[in-house]
């Protein structure tokens, strides 16, 4: 939908200035507009039966992604002579 044409949906305020309540069967044929919405402006909406909330649409929280490369910077052990042989035996060379 066009910005212009964009029309808030309905929906009675609760006590939060960002919080709605809408019934459960206007949620049902305006499930996608009011997904939309809550993605854009942050609007939670309480869905209710028979005026009981039953459910809550909230906008999700994207979690931050990190990247491959540079994932384990500042891991790794700090070792003064990396090419020396080890000391403990290893499964290999035990009997």
């Amino acid at each position: 939908m066009a910005d212009s044409t964009y029309r808030i949906p309905r929906g009675r305020k609760t006590s939060g200035a960002s919080v709605r309540t809408i019934p459960a069967a206007e949620f049902k044929a305006r499930c996608l507009e009011l997904m939309d919405h809550v993605s854009e402006t942050g609007v939670e909406y309480v869905v209710t039966k028979h005026r009981r909330p039953v459910a809550k649409l909230v906008r999700c929280a994207t979690p931050k992604s990190t990247p491959v490369f540079g994932a384990m910077k500042g891991t790794v052990l700090k070792y003064e002579r990396p090419f020396d042989p080890i000391d403990d035996d290893w499964d290999v060379n035990r009997g």
